[in-house]
């Protein structure tokens, strides 16, 4: 197996990597530089028809895309620690929360991206500055409305970490990266924040 990887801030290739290192699993990476246009070649088109990272090359030539594709593959290959969940309710649970956090917080989070941030103004064409500021409020309420949720509990999902934690974090620190910052009042938001902040996997 071999992992197409964009390194930080990119937050999708992140999340792979925080899971693998959850695994204890290290596998071939091979960086490819968006601000060269290396995910738009021929090639990489090939493996990835939308030019996104990240891909996973399996030793017989076949990719997947869509990090949470990839990280439930290698969940099957890797099952020591469980990131998915339990089968039955944890599962259905830890699904749940990875959908919230794409819908809620990606979502609004990607498209301040797109539309607001000057870095992406040569690439998006035409940005649509109204609409991606609109997207500022609605990913701090969002974000209050995450810290409600975390009242009482440690994870998104429960009492452990598991691959909904990765997607927030990854998508947390990316939009702050681009200026969205976690209000100080958010106090459950902040106190999970340094928690999945301090295991070793965040680091990757």
């Amino acid at each position: 197996m071999k992992l197409y990887n964009t390194p930080m801030p990119a937050p999708n290739p992140r999340r792979v990597r925080i899971f693998l290192a959850e695994k204890g699993v290290s596998i071939p990476m091979e960086d490819v530089a968006l601000v060269k246009g290396e995910h738009k070649t021929p090639a990489y088109l090939a493996r990835n028809s939308l030019g996104q990272t990240p891909v996973l090359e399996l030793d017989d030539g076949t990719c997947l895309s869509e990090t949470v594709s990839i990280c439930r593959y290698l969940e099957s290959v890797y099952p020591e620690s469980n990131l998915f969940g339990a089968p039955g309710l944890e599962a259905a649970r830890v699904d749940m929360w990875v959908r919230r956090v794409e819908f809620q917080l990606m979502a609004p989070a990607g498209n301040f991206w797109a539309h607001a941030h000057p870095f992406t103004a040569r690439v998006v064409v035409p940005q649509y500055k109204e609409f991606g500021e609109s997207n500022r409020g609605r990913y701090e309420r969002a974000l209050h409305w995450l810290d409600g949720e975390l009242a009482g509990r440690a994870f998104l999902a429960g009492e452990r970490f598991t691959i909904a934690d990765i997607c927030a974090l990854t998508t947390i620190d990316f939009a702050d990266w681009i200026g969205l910052k976690v209000p100080e009042s958010a106090a459950n938001l902040n106190a999970w924040h340094q928690r999945v902040s301090a295991r070793h996997s965040a680091g990757a």
